[in-house]
């Protein structure tokens, strides 16, 4: 139990610690205080945005809009996978397109997506999809790769058919690389969609990208590092109240993670 409490004490020590460094630097009047705030005013901001600004609001659509990229480049990534992993011809031209196109920024996508989607939700969720399925794929295809020879002979033998072997053989065997492929794109998605919301402004769907960009514009600097907090207790939500339980309660107990 001990063992278990040190992490957490020492990650609550270090935001005490970044906190009071943070107020001795406003304090010390290096920058001029507009441009950096106190934690008093950044908390103000915070509560401002939820209560004044609608920025509870914001969060849950970018939310929605991310839930919705992600469900789509996940099943196409599992599925373009799969195919890649049964038919040999078309794994090298797969595994091609995921190596260049994974190291395509989704920034440098934007143009394009609004020449053929316009500027809107539908534009952040192809940037949301692209930001997810290239690294989803990657780590699949890793799994899958993985596998055993023995694992795939004994399926042979009893005779499964290439739909049996990728769900009875293929993906179970390989859930702790997609797994770990899903936290890599989830956080690129999250990144892409706010990247995208902040340059799309007004014309988009108003999601917490478009909220910094909004404070940004009225020279509210407190208003932008509020809404930074609200980005990482959200990503600090997702890695450690539901990817860090899953992990727990599955891989780990099953041996099939440290």
């Amino acid at each position: 139990m001990k063992h278990n409490k040190t992490p957490l004490l020492a990650q609550i020590i270090f935001i005490i610690a970044v906190v009071v460094l943070w107020q001795i630097l406003y304090s010390m009047e290096i920058w001029p205080k507009i441009l950096f705030p106190s934690i008093g005013d950044i908390g103000k901001a915070l509560v401002d945005g939820f209560v004044k600004r609608n920025l509870g609001g914001m969060v849950l659509h970018s939310l929605k809009l991310l839930l919705e990229g992600l469900v789509i480049g996940l099943l196409a990534a599992v599925i373009l996978s799969s195919l890649a992993v049964t038919f040999r011809p078309f794994y090298a031209i797969y595994n091609m397109v995921v190596s260049m196109m994974d190291l395509i920024p989704g920034v440098a996508l934007i143009p394009i997506a609004i020449l053929w989607l316009g500027i809107g939700d539908a534009s952040i969720i192809f940037m949301v999809i692209h930001s997810v399925i290239w690294p989803m794929s990657r780590s699949t295809i890793d799994g899958f790769n993985a596998i055993p020879n023995l694992y795939i002979e004994v399926g042979k033998n009893i005779g499964m058919s290439r739909a049996q072997m990728i769900s009875g053989v293929f993906l179970p065997a390989t859930l702790p690389r997609i797994f770990s492929g899903i936290k890599v794109g989830w956080a690129r998605a999250w990144r892409g969609l706010i990247s995208a919301e902040m340059i799309f402004g007004g014309g988009a769907a108003l999601g917490i990208g478009y909220f910094i960009t909004d404070r940004r514009t009225n020279m509210d600097i407190s208003g932008v590092f509020a809404a930074i907090i609200v980005i990482i207790v959200i990503g600090i939500i997702i890695e450690y109240g539901i990817f860090r339980i899953i992990e727990n309660k599955t891989f780990k107990r099953w041996g099939m993670a440290r």
